[in-house]
């Protein structure tokens, strides 16, 4: 999705928040799951990748395994509290995204309308 598209790098935004939204509910969900390694996108990284591939699906090195702040006994590398504030700065994020396409696509339709 390069730059020049209707919508810009706000679209690919999109895709990339809405793809790091569904790990961090993962890690949320499987806070009690022994074993599990919190995962989580590096956004920068994974844009880059996005509007590099112009594919939405890529990820290119952006997909990291989150570090511990204090290792479980059981392997889980979940830290709630870590998790549910990157969920909430990234839905945020995504909403602040999604308002702006909103405007693009208003600025587009008066266009369209002659007003």
């Amino acid at each position: 999705m390069p730059n020049d598209t209707l919508f810009g790098v706000h679209a690919a935004a999109l895709e990339v928040r809405s793809k790091r939204m569904g790990l961090l509910a993962s890690n949320i969900a499987n806070v009690s799951t022994p074993g599990f390694k919190a995962k989580d996108i590096d956004f920068q990284a994974a844009l880059a990748a996005v509007e590099r591939t112009g594919n939405p699906a890529s990820l290119d090195g952006a997909l990291q395994y989150r570090v511990p702040l204090e290792p479980s006994l059981d392997g889980n590398t979940v830290d709630l509290s870590t998790e549910q504030t990157a969920f909430a700065e990234n839905a945020v994020q995504y909403q602040t995204t999604l308002s702006f396409l909103n405007g693009r696509l208003s600025t587009i339709t008066r266009a369209l309308r002659g007003e």
